[in-house]
């Protein structure tokens, strides 16, 4: 599967921003879904999993309460609703997907990844 990431861009603090992670192909309901991120200068961490049906997710503790992670199996898109934007949740998104049932929160949990798209939240 290929991925796309989009909807990054430049935020004032406390705005909102939409990443969409656009997949290829016709086996995209056959994935689980991540979102991870890379702050200037540190290693990319787990952000959000999402499992092939959507009906589990699982979130890093930071963003709890602010991002939501979704699908639409349909439209081959994954998303996430990023609220209550903070300086420190500046980073280069990055989406990715992986087999299997288990929502991973680590890099090598995930077989495909896509390009990132960067976030950018001013304070």
């Amino acid at each position: 599967v290929q991925l796309q990431a989009s909807g990054g861009g430049l935020v004032q603090a406390g705005g909102s921003l939409r990443l969409s992670c656009a997949a290829s192909g016709r086996t995209f309901s056959t994935y689980a879904m991540g979102w991870f991120r890379q702050a200037p200068g540190k290693e990319r961490e787990f952000v959000a999993a999402i499992s092939q049906s959507g009906r589990r997710t699982y979130y890093e503790d930071s963003v709890k309460g602010r991002f939501t992670i979704s699908r639409d199996n349909a439209k081959t898109t994954a998303y996430l609703q990023m609220n209550s934007l903070k300086p420190e949740d500046t980073a280069v998104y990055y989406c990715a997907a992986r087999t299997g049932v288990v929502l991973g929160n680590l890099m090598a949990d995930y077989n495909y990844w896509g390009q990132g798209t960067l976030v950018t939240v001013s304070s």
